[in-house]
């Protein structure tokens, strides 16, 4: 081949890659930017967590396995106005639950127990919900977001950029987030502050770890196990084959347990392996180690080296890119349940869906379970088994 070629398509590839890399933005920003604005935690330390999961991630899977906020701890803690102690504190007691649930292969096999409709009941219930976060952004724009346009304004553009982004996705994705980082600059009033923010060590007590335990781990424990190890797992087997493979319950459980470690000892964001991020990354082009590794050091620039000025710049972020980047990914995901194969099979999923979208997901799941061992669906053709992961399976490089 000839050089110009290769050059163009490494172009191609690399440009790909940097568009899934940033798919999964409608999650990641709205959460950040409360618990910076609300819950006063610092933005190099909300980032950093982030960021070093996502360098992690690129050569422990090889694949775009996402990175997001740990959404119920985070929505919990944003509602009560918790501060950095508590949060802390319920950080590092994910993060050593994930690390004892992942140590052999207890959850690989507690993974074989859950049929396909039951998981895909799982990601319906996560589409769903980023639409529902989606419509919230469009619709009722939260305080913590300032130098907004007008709600109308902000519906209409939502309602177009998902448009332009369904369609056009890689290929407009990078243009449109770009220009939103730029409208933010300016809107915020100029450049962003060079340097990092102070990072404050956690003030730990037995009252900051009772509350955090009961206020919100327990809420998330249930979720993170379905939609950060379950979930995951299956879709990556789903969109990348026998390289998928890679991605088995546990090991997810033990990356996201050590960054939560991290997390709490920093005063920073709990994190955990979404399956709708997969989605997104994937929606986008992302499809090896590239659009992780892209992701975690542009984190990591952010949180160092301008995180000084992000709590003046994200609140300008504009909301109708964050909506209609939410609303794609929920589309992509729901989308896994095109292999669903019977009536019985579609009854367990979208009951699954519906109730944990509406409800509860973990009593959702509970139901699900019970009713697809009364009615056993038929199973679609493709699916299989979490098997561990072998030294040989690697995405394409």
């Amino acid at each position: 081949m000839p050089a110009d070629q290769t050059v163009v398509g490494t172009g191609r590839l690399w440009w790909r890659e940097a568009s899934g890399a940033i798919a999964d933005l409608g999650v990641l920003v709205p959460i950040t930017v409360a618990l910076i604005v609300a819950n006063g935690l610092s933005p190099t330390a909300v980032l950093l967590p982030a960021a070093l999961l996502y360098l992690g991630v690129a050569p422990l899977y090889r694949l775009p396995v996402a990175v997001q906020p740990l959404k119920a701890f985070g929505a919990i803690a944003i509602a009560a106005g918790l501060g950095p102690d508590v949060i802390a504190a319920g950080a590092l007691l994910m993060g050593a639950t994930f690390l004892v649930l992942g140590r052999g292969d207890l959850l690989d096999r507690v993974a074989r127990v859950f049929p396909v409709p039951v998981i895909r009941g799982i990601q319906l219930s996560v589409g769903l919900l980023f639409a529902k976060i989606a419509w919230g952004l469009a619709t009722a724009p939260q305080p913590t977001f300032t130098h907004q346009a007008e709600p109308v304004v902000i519906q209409v553009a939502t309602a177009v950029l998902f448009v332009v982004l369904l369609v056009l996705r890689r290929h407009a994705i990078l243009v449109v987030v770009l220009g939103a980082i730029a409208v933010a600059v300016v809107v915020a009033g100029g450049p962003l502050t060079a340097g990092p923010s102070p990072l404050t060590f956690p003030t730990l007590s037995w009252s900051s770890f009772t509350t955090a335990a009961v206020v919100l781990v327990l809420p998330q424990l249930p979720l993170t196990f379905a939609n950060s190890c379950l979930a995951p797992a299956d879709a990556a087997r789903t969109y990348f084959g026998e390289a998928g493979r890679t991605v088995t319950p546990a090991r997810l459980a033990r990356s996201l347990g050590a960054a939560n470690l991290v997390a709490g000892a920093v005063s920073g964001m709990p994190v955990c392996h979404g399956a709708g991020g997969m989605s997104a990354h994937h929606a986008f082009g992302a499809r090896t180690w590239r659009a992780p590794f892209l992701m975690g050091v542009t984190l990591l620039v952010l949180a160092v080296g301008a995180g000084a000025g992000l709590a003046d710049v994200l609140p300008a972020f504009p909301l109708a890119v964050v909506a209609a980047l939410l609303a794609v990914a929920g589309v992509m995901h729901v989308l896994l349940l095109r292999d669903l194969r019977g009536s019985r099979a579609w009854a367990v999923a979208l009951g699954v869906g519906v109730l944990g979208a509406v409800w509860n997901l973990a009593a959702a799941v509970l139901l699900g379970l019970l009713v697809a061992r009364v009615l056993r669906p038929t199973p679609p053709a493709s699916a299989a088994p979490p098997a561990p992961p072998a030294s040989s399976a690697r995405a394409s490089s």
